[in-house]
């Protein structure tokens, strides 16, 4: 019975097709030429698929899912919601419930096609969720990875001396970059100081002194000396509060007197030129 119902399916695909877009452009959830080649795609081989097989383990709708798959990112890159990609498929299963509805008069034999019907295409729709998270979580990893790179830049300001501002609060992800991107910078330029301004540090805590003293003590293994600039009278008071012990590390208020002991440490001198009068 269900080979026949399906054959009959696969004959009126053109109907179905037109009835599957109509309900789209309604529930305005269409997308123009790009979606009636998906739509067209997806209907043929899935009416294939359960020509073959109403059980949605095999392997023809192995290749149905990852055409749905397919084609949830794509909506998805085109700025269509969740709720509007599950739409894509509830209507498609709108458009096959009237065709079976014209084909089969018999109450019993139609509530368990569209039941099979529904078992699939709502496993379906669950997939087409999981595929739009897994395509924002790679944006928003990806996201993070670049902005770790914009806010962590090494900056040569002087022979010898390298500055890293750092702005925003210190994890153990970012630390580790923080670690890279400065002990390649200090191998790349032969610098023997290099200057960590934490002025763009919201707030300090035990966690975060723990991943600065992690930098100094690298910097340091690689033959330079690590001077802490932006201690703000606020991260001050909390660093006695919290008793963490940096007096074995250069620290200043300011990223200015911070770079002026860098002169001094490489006995270094910056005066201003007289001027001349003619």
């Amino acid at each position: 019975m269900q080979n026949n119902l399906l054959g009959v399916l696969k004959e009126h695909e053109n109907k179905l097709l037109a009835i599957w877009s109509q309900i789209l452009l309604e529930s305005g959830s269409g997308d123009g030429a790009m979606e009636e080649e998906e739509s067209k795609e997806f209907a043929s081989l899935f009416l294939n698929a359960l020509a073959k097989s109403d059980d949605n383990d095999t392997h023809e709708f192995e290749k149905v899912q990852d055409l749905i798959v397919g084609i949830s990112s794509s909506r998805g890159k085109r700025g269509f919601s969740p709720r509007e990609n599950a739409q894509y498929l509830i209507s498609f299963k709108e458009a096959c419930s009237k065709i079976l509805s014209e084909l089969i008069t018999d109450p019993a034999t139609l509530y368990d096609a569209n039941l099979k019907l529904n078992a699939i295409l709502d496993d379906m729709t669950i997939m087409t969720f999981e595929a739009f998270m897994r395509g924002r979580e790679d944006i928003i990893s990806r996201q993070v990875d670049e902005i770790s790179e914009i806010s962590t830049p090494v900056i040569t300001v002087w022979e010898g001396i390298v500055a890293l501002p750092i702005i925003g609060t210190l994890d153990s992800s970012r630390t580790q970059v923080v670690m890279e991107s400065l002990l390649q910078q200090i191998v790349d330029t032969g610098s023997s100081i290099a200057i960590l301004d934490i002025s763009g540090v919201p707030a300090v805590d035990s966690l975060v002194a723990q991943h600065l003293i992690k930098t100094v003590s690298a910097t340091r293994l690689m033959g330079a000396e690590c001077i802490i600039s932006g201690i703000r009278p606020e991260i001050a008071q909390t660093v006695v509060h919290l008793g963490i012990d940096l007096s074995g590390i250069t620290t200043k208020a300011s990223l200015a007197s911070a770079l002026q002991t860098a002169f001094d440490m490489l006995q270094l001198a910056v005066v201003k030129r007289k001027k001349i009068v003619e």
